[in-house]
């Protein structure tokens, strides 16, 4: 590889491609074609995103079965406690937080 390839905004990551471009080798020091690529690699960690600038782990996936589950339990889709089974009703806005009155449960999930 020539030196500083990877550096270049031209540079395709095949040996190949430089290769057929520059055949010979470089006939000048620099290459003439080199040109610094300016813009900042975005790197970030697999299950990750930036946000604003923040780094942002993404919660894991959840099977079919565990979203059932959810479905069938939460609050927010049956509109009752999983505890004691009483109504907890809708409020509006929409509830961040999901807590029974009746029995003291609290939503731990976020």
């Amino acid at each position: 590889m020539i030196e500083n390839c990877s550096f270049c905004i031209n540079y395709a990551r095949s040996y190949y491609l430089v290769r057929a471009i520059h055949s010979s080798g470089r006939n000048k020091t620099p290459c003439s074609d080199f040109k610094t690529s300016l813009q900042k690699e975005l790197w970030q960690p697999e299950g990750a995103a930036y946000y604003d600038g923040e780094l942002i782990y993404q919660p894991p996936e959840l099977s079919y079965e565990e979203r059932l589950e959810r479905l069938e339990w939460h609050p927010q889709f049956t509109g009752r406690c999983p505890n004691c089974e009483m109504p907890i009703t809708q409020t509006e806005p929409a509830r961040i937080h999901w807590d029974c009155e009746h029995c003291g449960w609290k939503n731990d999930s976020l």
